[in-house]
């Protein structure tokens, strides 16, 4: 579990911990996608082998592999960490659209006793974002009497939508997206067999989130970018440019590049309108092709169709 980047927040981290004025529960904000959640998993697995045996388990996070705590933490067996996330559906590999109230009720047992290896335990909730409402308040009750030697991370990717009194009884920790070459480095390690074009495709989009770059490798995104860039930069009056994308990303074969496509073009439209020019008609484009795009899989509307019609309004960005 390997950091890439967010070393101001590793120090900062680090250092409450060997001061001892470590807070009992912290707010891991910034994008998603930035690593966030790869932090809080390091940062537990580090504090639970410090608190196990308190002399220099590494440099930043690392722990050695052969550490008993790392064992036990990457055997997923280790009794002083939890971690809650939405679970899948019962035969189905969709994801629940909520983190329960139930699943946030099977804390009490282990917070009815004291931690076992160590004086320390960690939760993990990756993301407090995704709690239902009781979940949520379940949780504020054990921030505001929170069991002893417990410390709680919370990944969040928009803390606005959070209650205030879970945010108040938090410590901050703000995460920025990463460097291009830091993006590179992250994709790298999670795609190994991807070629150094690919990586840096993915690495140029990731807009400092490698994470949410990683759902459109394989998906050759250069050669789809540049299909959106070039109607977008010379139009496509014959309608031939529209047509051949139409065909190529129509058909179930094609459903992973169709859906990039939904997502890249309203994004090079609004870049488009950054750059200054008829704002009034990009915002225009935007906004239908936003629809289109947001409803189009939802609704199940024809692909070939639904193409053709976004890429012309990324053409039209030439009027």
């Amino acid at each position: 579990m390997a950091i890439v980047g967010h070393a101001v927040e590793g120090d900062t981290f680090r250092s409450a911990v060997l001061a001892d004025r470590l807070h009992h529960a912290w707010l891991l904000t910034g994008p998603e996608g930035v690593g966030k959640a790869t932090f809080a998993r390091a940062a537990a697995l580090w504090m639970l082998a410090y608190a196990a045996e308190p002399e220099p388990v590494g440099e930043g996070f690392a722990v050695p592999s052969d550490h008993r705590v790392s064992h036990l933490f990457h055997a997923g067996s280790h009794p002083d960490f939890r971690i809650l996330r939405r679970l899948t559906k019962e035969k189905s590999e969709d994801l629940a659209r909520s983190i329960s109230i139930d699943q946030v009720r099977t804390l009490q047992p282990m917070f009815a006793t004291s931690p076992s290896l160590s004086p320390r335990r960690v939760v993990l909730i990756d993301a407090v974002d995704d709690l239902e409402r009781g979940g949520a308040n379940a949780l504020l009750k054990n921030l505001e009497e929170p069991p002893a030697g417990t410390i709680f991370l919370l990944v969040s990717h928009a803390p606005g939508r959070l209650l205030p009194t879970i945010r108040s009884r938090c410590r901050l920790l703000r995460f920025s997206g990463l460097e291009e070459a830091e993006s590179a480095q992250v994709l790298r390690a999670a795609l190994p067999e991807s070629d150094a074009g690919e990586i840096a495709a993915l690495a140029r989009i990731a807009a400092g989130a490698p994470g949410q770059a990683l759902r459109f490798a394989g998906l050759d995104i250069a050669a789809l970018d540049q299909a959106i860039d070039r109607l977008a930069r010379e139009g496509d009056p014959t309608g031939v440019q529209r047509l051949v994308l139409a065909k190529q990303l129509s058909g179930k074969a094609s459903q992973a590049r169709y859906e990039a496509f939904l997502e890249r073009a309203p994004g090079r439209i609004a870049a488009s309108a950054r750059e200054g020019g008829d704002i009034a008609h990009k915002v225009a484009l935007w906004t239908q092709a936003r629809s289109i795009a947001d409803g189009a899989v939802r609704l199940s509307m024809d692909a070939q169709t639904t193409v053709f019609e976004v890429a012309g309004l990324l053409a039209k960005l030439r009027a």
